[in-house]
């Protein structure tokens, strides 16, 4: 079972991005304001490490979270989403007037039973380098 999936209009505005900048990555860091959002960076732009949790892919995408906001999160289903309005963050959908957002659910008990495996950064970071 995936932890993270996207919604359509999502894939439209990561096709648009990937057109400007290549590969993206996602990350969540839990903190205040526009922070806790999902933030898109060109793949490398945002380094991840030890406090941080590697979700999986979206779209084609790695999605990490901070560790810290994982703990709260980590019974729930991530749906990537967008809405209007500009946030304020270095998010790279930001000039469009839109930005990535999160709905979320509460797995059911059979979901969990099936979730991916998660890793921290730095494990994801070790396996990347050895692809």
């Amino acid at each position: 079972m995936e932890r993270v999936t996207i919604s359509d209009r999502a894939i439209e505005v990561i096709d648009e991005l990937r057109d400007r900048f290549g590969e993206l990555m996602f990350h969540q860091s839990g903190g205040c304001c526009d922070g806790s959002s999902p933030m898109c960076f060109e793949k490398g732009d945002f380094k991840v490490g030890g406090g941080d949790v590697w979700l999986g892919q979206v779209y084609g995408c790695d999605f990490f979270m901070s560790k810290d906001q994982f703990e709260y999160w980590k019974h729930t289903h991530l749906t990537l989403d967008v809405t209007e309005g500009r946030g304020s963050s270095f998010s790279l959908e930001i000039p469009m007037g839109i930005r990535f957002i999160i709905r979320s659910r509460i797995f059911t008990m059979e979901e969990m039973e099936n979730l991916e495996p998660v890793m921290t950064g730095e494990e994801y970071l070790e396996e990347d380098s050895t692809n």
